[in-house]
């Protein structure tokens, strides 16, 4: 049997990067695509790659809505994604906290961004290949995140990044004004890969 070949992806953040971001929002009717966002999905399904949403759910653990809420918002994802032509291949949540309220969810995890859990375990799951990878996010934890599973990071500079705690995992590869951009940044890497 053959091995199975591994394939590249591109792993969003979900709260001002694929969504403009409304804290602890879990009603699908207030959940709207971020600047960008649409074009950049339409953009992947071209390029044919797989796309992950990566995020931290603390709601949970600090007992602002049930972890069943989320099941809305990973449908309503999957409905976004479709809306440009686009598939989300896997929507992986997070949902502890350290200072949470609620016993179940306050651990210290390994899925907790800036940690890789959730980016490694969507490679496992989905057999993809990291270290052709990109992460993009909003936040130098996302940057971060991406570094530490061996993916590259944009970062979108859209002003909520607040703190800036810089350090050698959290130096984007590229920044980006939106998605699109993003997108771009992306594809424009992987082409030149290809042609090397």
């Amino acid at each position: 049997m053959k091995p199975r070949l591994l394939r590249p992806a591109v792993f969003l953040d979900k709260d001002g990067t694929l969504l403009d971001d409304v804290p602890y929002n879990v009603d699908p009717l207030k959940m709207r695509l971020a600047p960008g966002a649409i074009n950049a999905l339409a953009l992947f399904a071209r390029m044919d790659v797989p796309v992950v949403v990566i995020s931290n759910q603390s709601g949970v653990a600090l007992g602002k809505f049930d972890e069943a809420a989320l099941v809305d918002v990973e449908r309503t994802l999957h409905e976004f994604a479709a809306r440009a032509g686009a598939r989300l291949a896997g929507v992986y949540f997070c949902p502890h906290h350290p200072r949470g309220t609620v016993a179940k969810y306050r651990k210290i995890c390994e899925c907790r961004k800036p940690a890789p859990g959730m980016i490694e375990r969507a490679a496992r799951d989905l057999g993809l290949d990291l270290a052709r990878s990109w992460f993009v996010g909003d936040i130098l934890d996302d940057v971060e995140a991406g570094h530490r599973a061996g993916c590259r990071a944009v970062l979108i500079d859209n002003g909520n990044e607040t703190l800036w705690q810089r350090g050698p995992l959290r130096e984007p590869d590229a920044i980006a004004k939106d998605m699109h951009e993003a997108a771009r940044v992306i594809e424009a890497a992987w082409h030149g890969e290809l042609a090397a």
